[in-house]
């Protein structure tokens, strides 16, 4: 017996666009500005400034010369191999791509974290987005919204947002049962008890979902690349198409570069921010 889940899956993307055309469109819209908006100002960016202010986070995080001097290099890096604005291009992506996928991880993580039953109905879910090739998130999101960045943010976003669901779950759930018995014996509401025990508590996994958040957006936005998204993904998917290993090469290095400055940096933040919360327990 054979399964034409292939022919479902068309049928009820044909429904989608026959019926809900319109919407898609104005989502398009406003979504396109939200992207507009974060590579107009990092595209107007010269790369001094980012590197300073790279530099100036390391070492606010660290306090260690030498590990803000590297992340000052390696944004240098990426205006010496002539690939500044492509690199914006791409950095701006992200970091939408990151704050939708935070938008939407977040409160969802926490109803995880605070119902078994929606926990149970999640699980398999996200265990089938993390599991899907990269690929695959790109053909929804093309028929859906055409070429160019909003399908791209859209397929980067639903790649990217799995694990900051997890890790919001994971974070409360390791909370101690004893600290939420004494917020609530204090008279904690339960909206009290989750913003300021539970939530504080669960820092550390919720920055490590914010990390892994941002490195997974990046990957796909180069994946990406594919559905007309701009940026250093473009450089390598041409460099492909032409066998020019050069050119993909130094996409690459600018690629490596910049996910260094996010990775380092995101985790320097959450190493930062527990600290000041353990000093001020």
């Amino acid at each position: 017996m054979e399964i034409p889940l292939g022919e479902w899956v068309n049928v009820f993307i044909t429904w989608l666009v026959r019926n809900y055309g319109d919407f898609f469109e104005s989502l398009s819209n406003a979504l396109l500005q939200f992207i507009l908006a974060f590579e107009g100002f990092f595209r107007s960016l010269s790369w001094p400034w980012v590197a300073g202010v790279a530099a100036l986070l390391g070492w606010l995080f660290t306090r260690r010369v030498f590990f803000a001097l590297g992340m000052g290099f390696a944004v240098w890096l990426i205006e010496a191999l002539g690939l500044w604005d492509k690199g914006m291009q791409t950095l701006a992506l992200v970091l939408a791509s990151v704050v939708i996928s935070v938008a939407l991880g977040l409160p969802l993580g926490i109803l995880m974290g605070r119902s078994d039953r929606f926990r149970t109905l999640m699980l398999p879910i996200l265990d089938a987005m993390q599991t899907m090739p990269s690929f695959v998130y790109l053909i929804p999101a093309l028929l859906l919204f055409g070429l160019g960045k909003v399908p791209a943010l859209i397929a980067t976003v639903i790649y990217a947002v799995p694990p900051m669901i997890r890790l919001t779950d994971l974070g409360l759930r390791l909370v101690s049962r004893e600290v939420v018995e004494a917020a609530e014996a204090f008279g904690a509401t339960s909206w009290q008890r989750l913003f300021k025990v539970e939530l504080p508590l669960a820092l550390p996994n919720l920055m490590a979902g914010v990390n892994q958040t941002t490195m997974m957006a990046l990957a796909m936005v180069v994946i990406a690349s594919m559905i007309g998204a701009r940026g250093l993904g473009e450089e390598v998917l041409l460099g492909i198409q032409r066998l020019d290993v050069g050119r993909g090469a130094e996409a690459g290095v600018a690629i490596v570069a910049l996910a260094i400055v996010m990775d380092r940096l995101t985790q320097a933040a959450g190493q930062r921010v527990m600290r000041r919360y353990r000093e001020e327990a």
